[in-house]
């Protein structure tokens, strides 16, 4: 017999009235979770599970062996760290990299994400993206143009400052994200309301230096999603952006079978230069929330100082209002 799940959309929750609390009430209810609703996982906890201690060079080798000579897996509720390492390393999802941080995805764990991608490819063709792909080098002056973004990714960037035996007349950022880049080509390919709305997708890898590592969940480089959007007007960037985190409520429940919250995170987690940020935070086995895709309302925050112009009449022109959604490979993790 064939079951239907039925999910209740955040556009038709947040476009309400209601308060934030009573939004994600109505969620948790709607949604009938297996487990027990906690105040980390109500309040949408900034707690992730990156706070647990990165491991360390003999930790990582006795793992090794293990898994080479005795396949031994430790038992959840004896240590939840352990038992997540050994699962990884036993199914051969992915392999400690040589730079610290970062790993190997081997074929079975990389089977995973071609699922998540083809699954998500057509949910992003059906509501009208078009994927691209823009450089992984990214001009440090870019990152500038946005105070409160380049304030809240400083701490994270990698920077390239010799090319070809010289040193470059400009710091070059390893990309930890694409709204500057993104926006830097949006000027150029937005001139009219007729080319509105520009919507992209981008399947990419980021890099943002971690000082707390763990396979699937942080690492220094990871695979991603990143959509793109501009819009006329602020409602339909903000239709786009709910309508974003609903397909990844949607593809957490139907696709990977995992019980999430869907909710808009507060102005302290909010994304560097966001207006507003909306999220799915899924519950680990030891407790502690997981972010696992966001769907960001940027506002005017980047179309501005990228002079990213529409002309809506014959003698006024207004910047374009931007969303930007995003998953990341910790959608393979084991919760």
């Amino acid at each position: 017999m064939a079951v239907s799940l039925r999910l209740p959309l955040l556009s038709s929750i947040f476009l309400t009235s209601h308060s934030t609390s009573r939004s994600l009430a109505i969620l948790r209810r709607c949604h009938h979770f297996p487990f027990r609703s906690t105040p980390q996982t109500a309040a949408l906890s900034s707690q992730s599970a990156a706070s647990t201690p990165p491991e360390t060079e003999e930790r990582v080798e006795s793992l090794r062996n293990r898994v080479n000579h005795d396949r031994v897996i430790t038992p959840r509720s004896e240590d939840f760290n352990a038992w997540y390492l050994d699962v990884i390393a036993n199914a051969e999802l992915a392999d400690y990299g040589p730079v610290r941080g970062t790993m190997v995805i081997r074929p079975y764990g990389y089977a995973i994400w071609e699922s998540i991608q083809d699954y998500l490819n057509v949910k992003f063709k059906e509501t009208g993206h078009s994927n691209v792909y823009f450089p992984q080098f990214i001009p440090y002056s870019f990152i500038e143009k946005e105070a409160s973004h380049v304030e809240g990714f400083s701490p994270e960037l990698a920077l390239v400052t010799i090319g070809g035996g010289k040193e470059l007349e400009e710091k070059l950022v390893v990309r930890p994200t694409s709204e500057t880049i993104v926006n830097h080509m949006f000027t150029q390919w937005i001139h009219s309301y007729r080319d509105l709305p520009l919507m992209v997708n981008q399947w990419a890898n980021v890099t943002r230096w971690e000082h707390r590592t763990k396979p699937f969940v942080r690492t220094l480089e990871f695979l991603w999603q990143e959509g793109h959007t501009a819009h006329a007007t602020s409602e339909e960037a903000e239709k786009e952006a709910l309508q974003m985190i609903d397909i990844y409520t949607q593809f957490a429940y139907e696709h990977a079978a995992i019980p999430i919250i869907a909710g808009r995170k507060s102005k302290v987690e909010t994304f560097a230069g966001a207006d507003t940020t909306y999220t799915i935070e899924a519950m680990m086995g030891d407790r502690k929330a997981l972010q696992a895709g966001t769907s960001h309302s940027l506002g005017q925050n980047f179309s501005r100082p990228f002079g990213t112009q529409v002309i809506v009449s014959v003698v006024s022109e207004l910047p374009s209002w931007q969303i930007c959604c995003n998953s990341r490979n910790c959608s393979l993790s084991l919760c």
